[in-house]
């Protein structure tokens, strides 16, 4: 009977021929150094999944939330609050849904488990009424209760009804933001911030104030493509359309600094287009205004001098000093 040899060696692979030629009643089995052998695909299966929970794990310390907040961000505004209860609601409601289909599961596997000596079929159904009612009904129950619950946040999140204690006009440009501060008469010109590696990149970025526990109206504008306006920790953003004007409102509740961004891809430069949201005291605020005009930042940017002209009722939710021009047929 042949022996088999396996080769491992890219020097012994060279020698083959002559093993093979020196040897007639032996097969030589070449094998290649790049095969895998069992226990190499064992030990790179194992260092794969310890590279993912190796990846999982750094990515969970960078969570900024907390368990009793979903692992959201730390909501500073009415909105996020708004967001946050509906979140955590929803887990809570699909893991009691989990647990109760889970459990259904694991006890049907025990309890019709095929046990020793049962040679036959179980009892072939074609149907059950009760059953099939039952995973019906219970699904449609369940996504009312989510659009219900869905419908009603986003109905207090767009809604602009109330009256603010502070006006502001945000105006995003490819690649940057202008505010409009509407109530004090003074605005800030935001500049590209360019995300070179290079220190200071923040102090380029334009800065939004905002007074602590007050109602504020954004008016939304985009002076040529689409943008959206997001600061994630009011855990809600709105789109800025060109041509069109969009509201939204939030009561923020805690000081701080906190970061802004577009969240709609708007060209080649989208990821540098940042600003920073300054959430201080009234004093501090009216100190601000005070400075924006000192240094000569008086007045309104125009929000009409765009791409696109304002359509026809959008020009009346744009603050009146903030307006130059006709708005399109």
């Amino acid at each position: 009977m042949g022996t088999t040899v396996s080769v491992e060696n890219s020097e012994l692979l060279e020698r083959a021929p002559v093993l093979d030629g020196m040897c007639s009643e032996r097969k030589v089995h070449v094998v290649p150094e790049h095969a895998d052998t069992p226990a190499v695909t064992r030990r790179r299966r194992w260092a794969r999944v310890a590279a993912i929970a190796a990846v999982s794990a750094v990515a969970l310390t960078g969570c900024q939330g907390k368990l009793s907040n979903g692992f959201l961000p730390e909501a500073v505004s009415n909105t996020g609050d708004i967001v946050t209860n509906l979140w955590v609601g929803g887990w809570i409601a699909v893991l009691a849904v989990g647990a109760i289909t889970w459990g259904l599961m694991l006890y049907a596997a025990i309890r019709f488990r095929q046990r020793k000596g049962d040679d036959g079929l179980p009892v072939q159904l074609r149907y059950n009424v009760p059953v099939e009612l039952l995973y019906t009904i219970i699904p449609i129950f369940m996504v009312a209760v989510f659009f219900y619950y869905t419908a009603r946040d986003e109905a207090e999140l767009t809604d602009v009804s109330a009256k603010p204690d502070v006006t502001i006009s945000v105006v995003a440009k490819q690649w940057s933001w202008d505010f409009n501060y509407v109530d004090s008469n003074v605005y800030e010109s935001g500049v590209h911030t360019q995300l070179d590696g290079q220190p200071g990149a923040r102090a380029q970025m334009p800065v939004l104030y905002l007074p602590v526990d007050k109602r504020v109206e954004f008016v939304l504008n985009a002076r040529d493509v689409i943008h959206s306006f997001w600061v994630p920790a009011f855990l809600t953003k709105l789109d800025m359309l060109p041509g069109r004007t969009n509201r939204m409102q939030v009561v923020t509740h805690q000081e701080g600094e906190f970061q802004g961004k577009c969240a709609e891809l708007c060209g080649a430069y989208h990821s540098e287009m940042l600003f920073m949201v300054k959430i201080v005291s009234q004093a501090e605020y009216d100190q601000q205004m005070a400075h924006l005009a000192a240094i000569g930042q008086k007045g309104q940017i125009p929000v009409d001098a765009s791409r696109e002209k304002l359509v026809r009722g959008d020009d009346k939710l744009v603050p009146a000093p903030a307006l130059t021009e006709g708005v399109s047929p």
